[in-house]
């Protein structure tokens, strides 16, 4: 890991693998904020990890909510790395659009800009069958939410070539969202985004890949396609009213 101490947002830290990344970093004496939806579960998240920086609270199912969140964040500092690790499996479509997809999207678009960006997705995105209408429509599936995540990782390293923008992912691992029956180990499920998040390691400093136990690995093949990403950046701006930067401050 690298000597440099970073400052490091992580998303959806209040329990799982948020947590365990910030519990990691922080060990490696790294400065961690971390983020809750409500302020019980940012008491949590403080408890399990005391070294924190600080908590943010959002509801990042509620847009405009997201959008305070970027607020609040901007008004603490720079950060060296956000990990967008928030993230529904069982709810309602409209939820996991909000959640897993254009939160994503906003928090990108309106925190000011890292050096680098990871997101958590999911194999499942390889199921995917993409259709930009119904996030217009505003309800998608897991897989496909799971989908614009890594398409979205894609379109910010190609549009940002300042910033390692990756997509990691951590495998069914036995959490609250995978559940007791996962087979793969809730330390080789965190490890990816904690390197990639302030490792020196140059296989960690690249930027547009899709990452599975710290390894390269293959995705979904839309997800390079030049004009869908851009197609699905101009979709969220329609959907959130904010559009992506070219250089943002």
């Amino acid at each position: 890991m690298a000597a440099e101490r970073f400052r490091v947002l992580i998303t959806g830290s209040s329990d799982g693998l948020g947590r365990l990344a910030a519990q990691r970093l922080v060990a490696l004496g790294h400065r961690v904020v971390l983020h809750a939806r409500n302020a019980q579960r940012a008491r949590d998240a403080q408890a399990a990890v005391p070294e924190a920086e600080g908590v943010l609270v959002g509801d990042l199912s509620r847009l405009e909510a997201v959008k305070q969140l970027a607020e609040a964040a901007n008004a603490t500092g720079p950060f060296d790395a956000v990990i967008h690790n928030a993230g529904v499996y069982r709810a309602p479509g409209d939820e996991i659009l909000n959640v897993n997809t254009l939160a994503p999207y906003l928090l990108t678009c309106l925190i000011r800009k890292p050096r680098r960006l990871i997101y958590l997705s999911s194999g499942l995105h390889r199921g995917a069958r993409p259709d930009l209408k119904k996030l217009v429509a505003g309800s998608i599936g897991y897989a496909e939410s799971k989908f614009y995540v890594v398409l979205l990782a894609k379109a910010v390293a190609r549009r940002w070539p300042d910033v390692y923008a990756n997509a990691v992912d951590p495998g069914w691992v036995p959490t609250k969202m995978g559940g007791p029956e996962a087979s793969d180990s809730l330390e080789e499920g965190v490890a990816t985004q904690v390197w990639l998040a302030v490792s020196d390691d140059p296989r960690a400093k690249v930027s547009g890949r899709y990452f599975y136990h710290m390894r390269e690995v293959p995705c979904h093949p839309l997800a390079d396609e030049v004009a869908l990403q851009e197609a699905f950046l101009e979709t969220c701006a329609q959907c959130t009213g904010v559009r992506f930067p070219s250089d943002p401050a």
